[in-house]
């Protein structure tokens, strides 16, 4: 399954949602599953697919913009030793401006006929490559924060998976206040809502590039992305 992360406006916790995710979708055992994919390999990668603004670990060899100008399999990117099985972009503008955006959808799909789950980190905004990896998503994660601005970004980019039939799994509240506004937000968007509370074990493991089940399993942040992986789980299923 191909899943964008997506939300709108930058500095909402979108790379933050997509690592985490990715790393309770690894976790997540089904043994007794009637999905129709289940003898698919299991585990799950997440790309880093902000071209210009790359945010997730990153680390030496090939990279998604080597991949995209040709110059790497997109198997020869992926990182397997870290935490969480990761495909880092490149953070240099000559490598940015060599990629080629077409490619998106053939790297998502070589990565699918490995692994489960295919975790895209959108950019912000609403630029050709948040469209590319929502036309070539399953379906999608809507990342966003309580404030008005966030909010109505978002809901630019929902318009926009809409048009591209692009399914919205769950809708992130992230940041959340003590009385989330998941109801309002759900309604909004027509999607259930999911909120992750402000969480300072989450900053910090995103910024030692450590996922959340690891360094703090016990916070109802972490509790709160093992529920959206279980609802991630079941749109996969559909």
């Amino acid at each position: 399954m191909i899943l964008a992360v997506t939300g709108g406006k930058g500095g909402v916790g979108k790379s933050t949602i997509a690592y985490n995710l990715a790393a309770e979708l690894s976790a997540l055992e089904r043994p007794n599953s009637r999905d129709s994919r289940s003898n698919a390999n299991a585990g799950s990668v997440v790309v880093d697919g902000d071209l210009g603004m790359a945010d997730l670990p990153s680390s030496h060899g090939p990279d998604l913009h080597d991949v995209l100008a040709d110059r790497a399999d997109p198997h020869e990117a992926v990182r397997e030793t870290g935490p969480v099985t990761l495909v880092p972009c490149g953070r240099t503008l000559a490598g940015a401006r060599s990629a080629d955006l077409q490619g998106l959808t053939d790297v998502f799909a070589a990565l699918e006929r490995t692994y489960r789950w295919v975790i895209v980190d959108s950019p912000a905004g609403m630029h050709a490559d948040v469209g590319l990896s929502l036309a070539a998503a399953d379906a999608a994660v809507l990342v966003t924060t309580p404030e008005d601005a966030a909010l109505a970004d978002a809901l630019r980019v929902r318009a926009l998976a809409r048009e591209l039939d692009a399914g919205l799994c769950r809708v992130v509240l992230n940041r959340a206040g003590p009385n989330p506004a998941t109801g309002a937000v759900a309604d909004r968007f027509g999607a259930p809502a999911v909120a992750i509370p402000k969480s300072e074990p989450l900053a910090t493991a995103q910024a030692h590039g450590q996922p959340l089940r690891e360094t703090a399993p016990d916070t109802s942040a972490r509790r709160s992305i093992e529920s959206l992986a279980d609802a991630v789980y079941s749109c996969s299923s559909v």
